[in-house]
């Protein structure tokens, strides 16, 4: 494993893409640094983090084992893997929000950007990023925002944190390259917020709608039962889920 330590970067996903355009990074080469300027989350939304206080990391993954259409898997995986280190943390009621926001309770712990490397229709390898708010004590016009030291009083060691969360992926793409996707997927389903609950979602027409979360498919789209009776898949720029 390969670590490279930043004081302040405009974006740790951004470093590795540099990195793999001119030759693919070692397995599990890790970016973390201190301050994101320019922090990416999903649909080009902003991810803002207090200097120091947070984990904001990017971790490169060779999948020379895995196919372009079972993309959504790695999110699975990724997702999972968070959700188990955080429980060694003792952070109570995890869930994720669909695709792969980690919560806890109904607040927002952790963001997750992956983006994969693909050419001449291969998947090369996996650009995880995560922003994990760790430290940070204050959220500004973020009521939904939370981090591990305000759930449980506790100040943590970011170094142990992002030990765990490497030593989870790995264990979690082992699964993957073991073929355990059914394993994968049936676990993050039944993580899924707000699942089996009448929720109230908002399409990109800024419609809204009611539904019960079922589950999603195998490509990340989320299976939806609304009020006709009708079981409905949405894309991620489709539909959101409110809280």
């Amino acid at each position: 494993m390969y670590i490279i330590k930043l004081n302040a970067i405009d974006s740790t996903n951004t470093y590795l893409k540099d990195l793999s355009t001119v030759s693919l990074p070692k397995d599990y080469t890790v970016v973390v640094a201190e301050l994101q300027t320019k922090g990416r989350g999903q649909m080009g939304a902003k991810w803002n983090a207090e200097s120091g206080k947070n984990l904001t990391a990017s971790v490169f993954k060779r999948l020379p084992f895995f196919s372009v259409t079972e993309q959504f898997y790695i999110s699975m995986a990724v997702s999972l893997a968070v959700i188990k280190a955080l429980r060694t943390f003792k952070i109570p009621q995890l869930h994720i929000k669909w695709p792969n926001d980690i919560l806890s309770a109904d607040n927002k712990l952790c963001g997750i950007l992956i983006e994969n490397v693909i050419k001449n229709n291969n998947l090369q390898g996996s650009i995880i990023g995560f922003g994990l708010n760790v430290n940070q004590k204050f959220f500004e016009n973020l009521p939904q925002a939370s981090s591990m030291s305000l759930l449980t009083g506790v100040i943590y060691d970011k170094d142990e944190v992002l030990s765990e969360i490497l030593k989870q992926l790995e264990i979690h793409f082992n699964l993957l390259e073991s073929k355990k996707h059914s394993e994968i997927k049936t676990e993050y389903e039944s993580l899924l917020f707000r699942k089996n609950k009448p929720s109230t979602f908002r399409t990109s027409k800024d419609d809204s709608f009611s539904g019960i979360i079922q589950g999603v498919t195998e490509n990340g789209q989320l299976q939806v039962w609304t009020e006709d009776g009708i079981i409905k898949t949405f894309d991620l720029k489709e539909i959101k889920l409110l809280y």
